[in-house]
């Protein structure tokens, strides 16, 4: 049975837009715990638009599920992992314009730079996650260079706007995370998903996990953090 990450995030970005100090994300997280979540997400941005550092370091010290930091593989993030020692790191590609994260890694061109930071953090005993597109490559890479597993992007298929798109960037999916288990790598799945594409994923055992944010903090402005959640865990382990 797949389990569901809640990715906080957007609560830090709605108390930026003040530039003040609520709604917490450490609130939230704790929130989400409560509705069920096996785990809490956060992404620590170089530019530093929504969480900041002294949020990923409280919430090593209060989540009690697993705390998964998403960052870039840069020399700063990586020492921030190295102190912080979340429970996974997921190494995912940032640019700072993007409103959001764009696409996988691409480990083709970056392989050096990526192996180094998954051996640093792994000689750290943190497990090491790469968010990378559905593609066959990819995995193969990811699998070389020895990452524990990889979260698959599902934008592709959420984004789709013809039902020929749609399909395709749906058997990648599934493809791609029926080779990953076949290299014996976690599987987890994220990035567009909302209570309507979540439901295409019913049979497809090889995804793990499914990290969700957006769509879960958008429904919670009008029912609540917990309505929200344990609508969307109700929906996954249907899957």
């Amino acid at each position: 049975m797949a389990g569901l990450a809640v990715n906080v995030d957007h609560i830090a970005t709605l108390r930026e837009a003040r530039k003040i100090n609520y709604p917490d994300p450490v609130t939230a997280a704790a929130l989400v715990e409560l509705a069920g979540a096996e785990g809490v997400v956060v992404h620590l941005r170089e530019d530093r638009r929504h969480i900041k550092d002294r949020d990923v370091k409280i919430l090593r010290q209060t989540v009690k599920t697993k705390l998964i930091l998403e960052m870039a593989a840069t020399p700063e993030m990586l020492g921030i992992a190295l102190e912080v020692k979340p429970d996974l790191v997921t190494l995912v590609p940032e640019k700072r314009k993007e409103l959001t994260t764009e696409g996988g890694l691409n480990l083709s061109l970056n392989m050096d730079i990526i192996s180094e930071g998954v051996e640093t953090l792994k000689s750290a005993h943190i497990p090491v996650s790469l968010f990378v597109d559905p593609d066959a490559e990819q995995i193969r890479i990811a699998h070389k260079i020895n990452a524990d597993m990889v979260e698959i992007h599902t934008g592709g298929f959420c984004d789709a706007d013809t039902p020929q798109k749609r399909t395709k960037a749906f058997l990648n999916i599934v493809n791609a995370a029926k080779l990953a288990k076949k290299l014996k790598l976690g599987v987890n799945a994220g990035h567009g998903l909302c209570y309507n594409t979540i439901k295409a994923f019913k049979g497809i055992q090889e995804i793990d996990e499914y990290s969700i944010g957006h769509s879960i903090i958008s429904r919670a402005v009008l029912v609540g953090l917990d309505k929200a959640v344990r609508e969307m865990l109700a929906l996954v382990k249907e899957l």
